[in-house]
């Protein structure tokens, strides 16, 4: 896409920070103010293989799509979605099964400016996108461009990647889980991945910290805490690990052993 082609952003607050732009910059996107660059770059000095960190979490999101496809699930839900970033789930899922479908969740009004290149798939397959918020997982269910898109009477994979953190535990992030899947058919998939501190206390809180001061809340859970979202389903293996651990497939030995900081992991509903 070139800069002419590229949409206008919407009219949004520059001087407050917001989660999905500070996460494009670290992507090496080109859709963020000052003030996100500013508090990406206090985020970094704290936890200097972000940029890294962050791909693995887009390589995990990658990698959990190509095994659940291989397994027959070609519906999935994406809540969280963030700017597209290529390749964005729905081409990696059409690229194993060009019959795929997606729906698309995000409320960012920056995301909803770019979600027609989100909405460009194969003839076979099917996007839509939907501005709703993960905290209200009710409207999500009731959405019509779901119900037109994916057919819940069938297996679908719903991907939380990167956004659970972003719920305080007074929003019962649970039961935004719970509500979610209990929507979904047997068969259908989890697919989760999470900040944490376990693995790096010190910087880590340091990072958070950045984001809270900038006005994004952000909350670390640990491995059991992340491992609970996935109560009352199959854990696949390796079970709940770091991103980067999950089922690697053509890494190199340098990305592997990077500290990502955030735990991931995908279930299967019985």
């Amino acid at each position: 896409m070139t800069e002419t082609d590229r949409p206008a952003l919407p009219k949004v607050n520059q001087a407050v920070p917001s989660s999905a732009r500070i996460y494009d910059y670290v992507l090496g996107g080109k859709d963020h103010y000052p003030v996100d660059r500013d508090a990406a770059e206090k985020v970094i000095e704290a936890f200097p293989t972000v940029h890294v960190a962050a791909r693995q979490n887009r390589n995990f999101m990658h990698r959990a799509v190509n095994e659940i496809t291989a397994m027959g699930v070609t519906q999935f839900l994406d809540i969280g979605t963030g700017i597209p970033t290529e390749p964005n789930l729905h081409q990696v899922a059409q690229a194993a099964r060009p019959d795929a479908r997606v729906a698309y969740v995000d409320n960012d009004p920056i995301v909803l400016a770019h979600a027609r290149a989100l909405l460009v798939g194969t003839a076979e397959g099917r996007t839509t996108y939907i501005d709703a918020d993960l905290n209200a997982p009710e409207a999500i269910l009731s959405a019509p461009q779901l119900h037109e898109t994916l057919d819940l009477d069938r297996p679908i994979a719903l991907s939380l990647v990167a956004v659970l953190h972003f719920l305080s535990d007074e929003q019962d992030p649970y039961r935004v889980v719970a509500t979610l899947m209990d929507a979904l058919a047997p068969g259908s998939f989890l697919v989760i991945s999470h900040i944490t501190t376990d693995l790096d206390p010190e910087n880590m809180a340091i990072a958070l910290d950045v984001y809270r001061q900038s006005g994004v809340f952000v909350q670390s859970r640990n491995r059991d805490e992340v491992t609970g979202f996935f109560t009352g389903h199959e854990i696949l293996e390796p079970g709940v690990v770091a991103s980067n651990q999950w089922r690697p497939a053509g890494e190199s030995p340098a990305w592997l052993d990077t500290q990502v900081n955030c735990w991931a992991g995908v279930a299967r509903k019985q």
